[in-house]
C-alpha cells in the first residue's frame, strides 16, 4: 500500500527533541540568575507568569531545578531547626537544672545570629540551605560558650560565698560584682582561643575557588560573623544579664551593727 494513500508527507519546521515528564510532554525554560536569590526571583516569577500568561487546556507550568530542592530543604528545616533548638535547651536544662541559667544561655543564640547575618549583607550572600546549615552550627557553638561563661560565673559566686560565710560577712552586691568580673575574666583566654581556633580554621575556606568552594562559604560566613558577636555576647552581656537575674535574688545585710552603748542610748 503507498503511504501517500493513508498519510500526507511534507516538510514542516518542527522542535528539535521531544521531551517528557511523567509520560507527557514538557518544555524546558532555562533562567540563570545574577545578583539575585533564588526564593525571591521564583516568588516573583511566578506572580508575574500567573497574571499575564493564559495557557491553553491541558497546558500548565511547574518550577524546578534548584528551586525545586530549596523548596525541600525549607520544608526539612522547618523540622530541623524547631528540633535543635528543643534539644539544646533540654540538654541545657539538665545541665543546669535552673530554668534562668538555661534562659540566659539560650539568649546568646539570637545574639550570635545577628553577626552572621551582618557579614551575609556585607558580603552580598543570599539566604540558602547552605546558610542555615551554618547559622544551625553556629547555634550550637554559642550555646557552648555561654555554657562555659556561666561556670566560670557560678565557680566564682561559690568561692565567694564560701569565703564570706567563713570570714562570718554578709554577702553583697559589691561582692556579687567582684565575683562576676573574676569570673569573667577568668573566662577571657578559653574565649579568645575558641575564637581563633575556629577562625583559622574556616577563613582558609572563604579564599578558596575550587570545585565546592560557594557551598562551604555560606556555611563558613555564618560563623565567622557569628563568632565576633558572640564574643562579645559571651563577655559583656552574659555577665551583665548573670548580675542582674542574681542581684534580685540577693538580700543585702548591714556589714556594721550598732555598738550596744548606742542601742541603749537609743532606748532611752
Amino acid at each position: 500500500m503507498p503511504l501517500g494513500q493513508v498519510a500526507k508527507v511534507s516538510l514542516a519546521q518542527g522542535p528539535a527533541s521531544i521531551r517528557t515528564e511523567n509520560s507527557q510532554l514538557a518544555a524546558y525554560i532555562f533562567v540563570d540568575l545574577r545578583d539575585r536569590d533564588l526564593g525571591g526571583y521564583v516568588a516573583d516569577a511566578q506572580k508575574a507568569v500567573a497574571a499575564q500568561v493564559k495557557f491553553p487546556p491541558g497546558y500548565y507550568v511547574t518550577w524546578s531545578g534548584q528551586f525545586e530542592y530549596l523548596e525541600r530543604g525549607k520544608a526539612r528545616l522547618q523540622i530541623v531547626v524547631p528540633v535543635t533548638l528543643l534539644i539544646i535547651f533540654l540538654l541545657l536544662y539538665l545541665n543546669f537544672r535552673r530554668v534562668t541559667e538555661t534562659l540566659i544561655v539560650m539568649l546568646s543564640v539570637p545574639f550570635a545570629l545577628v553577626g552572621g547575618l551582618w557579614l551575609m549583607w556585607w558580603l552580598g550572600f543570599n539566604l540558602s540551605v547552605a546558610v542555615a546549615v551554618g547559622f544551625i552550627a553556629l547555634a550550637g557553638v554559642a550555646a557552648e560558650t555561654g555554657v562555659v561563661m556561666l561556670i566560670y560565673l557560678d565557680g566564682a559566686l561559690t568561692e565567694l560565698h564560701a569565703r564570706r560565710g567563713a570570714e562570718g560577712r554578709p554577702f553583697t552586691h559589691d561582692d556579687l560584682h567582684a565575683a562576676i568580673m573574676s569570673g569573667a575574666v577568668e573566662r577571657v583566654r578559653p574565649k579568645m582561643m575558641t575564637v581563633c581556633a575556629i577562625m583559622a580554621g574556616l577563613l582558609p575556606i572563604m579564599a578558596s575557588h575550587g570545585a565546592g568552594a560557594e557551598v562551604m562559604q555560606r556555611i563558613a560566613v555564618p560563623m565567622i560573623g557569628g563568632m565576633v558577636s558572640s564574643t562579645l555576647l559571651t563577655l559583656i552581656v552574659i555577665p551583665a544579664i548573670y548580675a542582674v537575674v542574681k542581684g534580685v535574688t540577693i538580700v543585702v545585710v548591714p556589714a556594721l551593727t550598732p555598738r550596744s552603748g548606742e542601742l541603749s542610748q537609743e532606748g532611752t
